[in-house]
């Protein structure tokens, strides 16, 4: 038997020779493999008789599909062409009614300005144009997308620093000075965009100003401490590192806030991982503290010195309730306020001499040997450390000044955020002689450029300048020292209203500044 595939074998068949077209070492189901036997021709007969038909039809359905892709591509553009315009439509009608919008606005304004007729109105109508002008000059989406990006910034800002991994927070800083840069173009397109925000929150401060600030404080702090580092005597610190249990620390807190006059019906306070202050209206101000197992003194003076703001909400002249002059003027006389109660208060040897008593009946066995007089060397010692919270009144201003080094270096274009944590180092090493060991202890440490403020932190230096020369005005007529060795804040406070608090917005900042200060700031 011969098979087409070339296979022979003998049977016992009575005839001599067969012809056959499959056998088992061709057949697909013997062999496993597709195999293409032509049997006399018989694939090419077929292919004769039925191809030219089949490639026709092949040669049609591919016709039809290409014209059904033609025509999808056709419908597909013409949509694409029609959104296109009708967002172009939309876009043109939204310019013309912005155009329009703001031409009203100015209007109004103009209108506004010319019929105020008492100080308040006034002072409405600036600081109506001001918050108009935040809004109106930004576009809606960018504003709405600089929003999100602080919402989603701020948690990752929280997880980068308790895991000491600042590239989670990177890519968000990089979205955040962009936006930044931006945005200060549309407020003064030919100013340098740090200065256009050091102003939203210091109205009238300038870089050349910060310059010159910082210079005098840098030329003045550093070769003083660097003095009392070689010649200071020793300041006993054991005490200050043992576990305070949070329940006492609770409990000093509450102590603060009634010895500040904060009612809980209208100030409460919480906790947080950065102590911070917001207001909704001036009869219901919130505040938080961070607690700190080994540290009591970092929440008490957190307490104080949150409070201090507070204290500058809730004082706000009640006529200016749901009005544009409502709230604190600027940062930087909020920032007085709150380190005037921090430092000038709750450090000086009047205040601690009074507290000092409740804190041994909450503390007894940590103060056990501890005087008075010893926790007050403690708490002012002057010493370079790695947290601008918890730095003394000598070198805080050292931390602020790195600060504002760095973001006036990030919004100019001068420094990336990449180089952000050596540079941090650096200077740290450069004013403050101490090394960073982690960026948890040094970039990473405030919250502020996660919320987008960029400009904020020379409000704080400004601030703890401005109280220093209000306290010593108070002084030639207020024996402050006696009032407070007895608790008593509120002659400070009544002065502090007087100067300051209940005028919300409703003054000029820089005749707030002197009347705080009692004279212009030197």
């Amino acid at each position: 038997v011969r098979c087409t595939c070339g296979n022979t074998w003998v049977t016992r068949s009575t005839k001599s020779e067969m012809t056959v077209d499959l056998c088992d070492k061709c057949h697909p189901f013997y062999t496993g493999q597709q195999k293409l036997v032509d049997t006399g021709g018989r694939v090419q007969r077929f292919a004769n008789k039925f191809g030219g038909a089949a490639a026709a039809q092949l040669k049609a359905a591919e016709a039809a599909k290409a014209a059904k892709a033609a025509k999808a591509a056709e419908l597909a553009a013409a949509k694409k062409a029609a959104k296109e315009a009708k967002a172009a439509e939309k876009a043109k009608r939204a310019a013309e009614y912005a155009k329009k919008a703001e031409a009203e606005a100015a209007k109004q304004a103009a209108k506004a300005a010319a019929e105020a007729e008492t100080e308040q109105e006034q002072a409405e109508v600036r600081q109506l144009q001001r918050q108009y002008d935040e809004i109106a000059k930004i576009p809606a989406e960018e504003y709405a997308a600089f929003t999100k990006l602080c919402n989603q910034s701020i948690p990752v800002w929280v997880k980068a620093k308790r895991t000491n991994d600042f590239s989670l927070f990177a890519p968000y800083l990089e979205k955040i000075v962009a936006a930044r840069r931006a945005q200060a173009h549309y407020f003064a397109p030919d100013r340098d965009p740090y200065e256009v925000w050091l102003d939203r929150y210091e109205k009238g401060l300038t870089i050349a100003q910060c310059d010159a600030f910082f210079a005098t404080l840098r030329e003045t702090i550093v070769p003083l401490l660097a003095d009392i580092q070689a010649r200071g005597k020793a300041v006993r610190t054991d005490f200050l590192d043992q576990v305070w249990p949070l329940d006492g620390q609770r409990a000093v807190s509450k102590k603060i806030m009634e010895l500040w006059g904060l009612d809980p019906a209208h100030c409460y306070l919480a906790e947080s991982e950065h102590p911070f202050t917001t207001e909704f209206w001036r009869g219901d101000v919130r505040i938080t503290t961070h607690y700190m197992e080994r540290d009591m003194f970092s929440n008490l003076y957190s307490v104080a010195h949150e409070g201090g703001h507070a204290l500058y909400e809730l004082n706000i002249d009640p006529a200016y309730d749901y009005t544009a002059v409502t709230g604190g003027a600027t940062m930087g006389l909020h920032e007085s306020q709150s380190r005037l109660f921090e430092n000038l208060v709750g450090r000086s040897r009047a205040f601690v001499s009074f507290l000092y008593p409740t804190l041994r009946e909450i503390f007894p066995d940590q103060l056990a040997d501890v005087t008075a007089e010893e926790v007050w060397r403690a708490v002012n010692r002057a010493e370079p450390s790695l947290i601008r919270t918890e730095a003394d009144e000598l070198t805080y201003s050292l931390h602020i000044m790195v600060r504002y080094e760095l973001e006036k270096a990030l919004m100019q274009g001068t420094l990336t955020v990449a180089d952000l944590p050596a540079a941090w180092n650096a200077k740290y090493k450069e004013y403050l002689g101490v090394d960073v060991p982690d960026d948890t202890h040094g970039c990473l440490q405030d919250i502020h450029w996660a919320m987008g403020d960029m400009g904020y932190f020379p409000s704080y230096a400004l601030g703890s300048a401005y109280s220093a020369q209000a306290v010593d005005d108070l002084r030639k007529t207020m024996d402050l020292d006696a009032q407070w060795a007895e608790g008593n804040m509120q002659p400070l406070k009544d002065a502090l209203r007087s100067r300051v608090w209940q005028h919300g917005r409703a003054k000029e900042p820089q005749r707030l500044v002197q009347s705080l200060c009692g004279g212009a700031f030197d």
